[in-house]
């Protein structure tokens, strides 16, 4: 395997991703670069995988943003969840055979399609590997199950400034944020599908929460003002997103 593109898998998002959690050796990051063979490009707004759809490949998010969402018989969606660099799209509806969601790209993307054989042939010769993978998928779960908290327990401000939050720790993880803020291409009808809020209620606790001096989102930018009031106005412990370092060393 030539060393530049071990070198980029060394870089990438998903591994530092998965460094959180497992410190991968030189075999498994091998293993890992074998799976990067396919890198495909998509357009924004166009689905990559529907909901109900059988037989699709899984893919690893290498650039952009896409939401995984579903859709009501009226019409309307609900949101999930945003994937970033380093996330895995559709593993789950891999391994189950059928999609219970579709995922669309926000802005055009790079990703890699991974076909099951190839991910079940990386699981058996690299048990960490899987290991780790495994942990990335139950903090998904975790993460969905904070979402259901947001959305029923919190009031708007709160769901805002939670959701921002977490979106800042995650894309720290993968070397794209910092307590100071972070790049979003998020829109207002975005947010409002994520977080079960109308557009014009999104604008409206967006701007009380600039005018309290603790986050401002303007021009595809989150700027944290004053990170610790933002963290003690959302309530909010990041201990669900598992940041604390590696368990598993080489």
């Amino acid at each position: 395997m030539k060393e530049e593109h071990l070198r980029t898998i060394k870089n990438s998002p998903l591994t530092r991703k998965l460094s959180n959690f497992v410190a991968l050796t030189e075999v498994e990051l091998a293993a890992l670069a074998r799976l990067h063979k396919r890198r495909r490009t998509f357009e924004a707004g166009r689905d990559l995988v529907h909901q109900g759809q059988s037989e699709q490949a899984a893919y690893i998010l290498a650039s952009g943003w896409v939401c995984s969402y579903k859709t009501q018989t009226d019409g309307s969606r609900q949101i999930v969840d945003f994937q970033i660099p380093g996330d895995f799209l559709g593993l789950r509806s891999v391994l189950l055979h059928t999609s219970d969601h579709s995922i669309e790209p926000i802005m055009e993307i790079q990703a890699i399609e991974v076909v099951v054989d190839d991910l079940l042939e990386a699981f058996a010769q690299t048990p960490r590997l899987a290991t780790a993978i495994l942990w990335a998928v139950s903090r998904d779960e975790a993460m969905v199950v904070e979402h259901l908290v947001n959305i029923g327990r919190r009031d708007a401000g709160e769901r805002m400034a939670h959701f921002l939050l977490e979106l800042g720790v995650r894309l720290t993880q993968v070397g794209m944020a910092s307590k100071t803020g972070y790049a979003c291409p998020l829109t207002q009808y975005h947010l409002a599908d994520t977080l079960g809020l109308s557009a014009v209620h999104v604008n409206r606790v967006l701007r009380q929460l600039r005018e309290k001096g603790l986050v401002t989102f303007q021009s595809g930018q989150v700027v944290f003002d004053d990170y610790d009031g933002l963290v003690t106005l959302a309530g909010f412990d990041p201990t669900y997103l598992d940041q604390a370092g590696p368990l598993l060393k080489q």
